[in-house]
């Protein structure tokens, strides 16, 4: 039988230790990879394509949860962690299991049991694993930066840095002090997820930082422009109209 291939990432190494010991007691495995940051973590996945990922979340520089928005391949994912606050948005992503740190023996060998049984069947994750992030529940907490994949490279832009956001089909253009990046996500991620005290949406298709517009003109009989600073003009709608006077309070 085939062994199946594992890869652990994770940035504590005493959990990573506690996750090998463990897997020694289950047969037909092997642990290809481990992994102490999210940037080497994606690195692996996307070279050595390992069927089953053991992901920690909270880790430095790129969490578990953004390495899922940039992945292209799709393993089956494990979450360990110590924060139970992930618990809902790690099974939208349509992980196997959470763990949360410390975790039994007994638990961490359901979840490998069951995550085996997936992958043997072959009922294991039939989407990019990047497409899985538009299945997750909105953040209630806003964002503080954005991952973004170009090439073969990981950018993260801070919000404080992006000027406005546009949408494109399935996906948004995100304009930012160094340039642009597009991302697969939705115009209500950024409509909830990005902190309402700096960013409102002028239009459906664009979502722009407050402090970046120099002047609004009217146009046409009921519609209005928003020139940046930038020089750069973006249509006003209506209700986005509505949403500026709400938050300029003109």
């Amino acid at each position: 039988m085939e062994k199946i291939r594992i890869a652990i990432i994770d940035d504590e190494t005493p959990a990573r230790e506690i996750i090998k010991h463990y897997l020694m007691e289950v047969d037909s495995i092997e642990v290809i990879a481990e992994c102490a940051d999210g940037f080497t973590g994606l690195k692996t996945i996307s070279t050595l394509k390992p069927d089953l990922v053991f992901l920690d979340i909270q880790m430095p520089r790129l969490t578990g949860i953004e390495l899922v928005e940039v992945l292209t391949e799709k393993p089956e994912i494990i979450f360990t962690t110590a924060y139970d606050q992930f618990a809902l948005r790690a099974f939208e992503l349509n992980a196997v299991d959470y763990l949360m740190k410390p975790f039994q023996k007994r638990r961490f060998l359901e979840a490998v049991k069951k995550a085996m049984d997936k992958i043997r069947s072959g009922a294991g994750n039939k989407e990019p694993a990047n497409q899985l992030i538009l299945k997750k529940p909105e953040s209630a907490t806003p964002v503080n930066r954005i991952v973004v994949r170009k090439g073969n490279s990981i950018n993260l832009i801070p919000v404080e840095q992006i000027r406005y956001v546009e949408a494109q089909d399935d996906y948004v253009m995100i304009y930012h002090s160094s340039g642009k990046a597009l991302k697969q996500q939705t115009m209500k991620f950024y409509e909830d997820n990005l902190p309402k005290a700096d960013f409102v949406r002028i239009h459906r298709s664009y979502i722009v930082k407050v402090e970046e517009i120099k002047r609004i003109e009217p146009y046409g009989k009921d519609n209005h422009i928003a020139i940046l600073k930038t020089e750069d003009k973006l249509p006003v709608s209506r209700a986005g109209y509505k949403h500026l006077k709400d938050e300029l309070k003109f």
